[in-house]
């Protein structure tokens, strides 16, 4: 039986850091994820959590060249989308995969520039998907993010609008409400 966040005690604000908790975390901050929190997301069927693993790993692909334009010599984002296209395959666990997806963040920070980071990081949520469905929607925002960053200033909106035409129709009717949950 699991607690819902408002049953639990509240901890004294030393205990915090104790826990692991950091000090901006609120008990009411948890209970109001855990209404908004969707179950769609929670445990999807599998075919839809491989749909949507997919359909990051093809987000985070497209805009990879951003980052291995600007990084050649670092594959940690592919690795991490290869990983992700292997949990699908069955070939790896997620268990296994997860350094995959801590190492594309690792390239993220270690980027100067913008949009190949937001690229990176877009390869990192794609493998994350495996771990919990909702990395896909997170994977396709930095996608749309790099190119935006990549796009001349006055560009970079359309750049952004045509990169989240791209995704969307890369989802199948039944799965744009979780890749888009706020609608396109």
């Amino acid at each position: 039986m699991s607690a819902r966040a408002a049953d639990l005690p509240v901890p004294d604000p030393s205990s915090a850091s104790r826990c692991g908790i950091g000090l901006g975390f609120t008990w009411e901050a948890r209970e109001r994820v855990g209404k908004t929190r969707d179950k769609k997301w929670v445990k999807p069927e599998l075919r839809i959590h491989h749909a949507l693993a997919l359909w990051a790993a093809d987000c985070a692909e497209h805009v990879l060249p951003l980052f291995e334009a600007k990084y050649p010599e670092d594959d940690r984002p592919r690795k991490a989308i290869e990983a992700g296209r292997a949990w699908v395959r069955g070939e790896l666990k997620m268990t296994e995969g997860r350094p995959a997806a801590v190492a594309a963040h690792a390239a993220a920070r270690d980027a100067d520039d913008p949009a190949a980071r937001a690229a990176a990081r877009a390869a990192g949520h794609a493998f994350g998907t495996a771990h919990m469905a909702d990395h896909a929607q997170h994977a396709a925002n930095y996608a749309a993010a790099a190119v935006a960053k990549a796009a001349a200033p006055n560009d970079a909106e359309a750049a952004k609008a045509g990169e989240r035409d791209w995704q969307w129709e890369r989802l199948t009717d039944d799965l744009r409400s979780l890749g888009f949950p706020k609608g396109r």
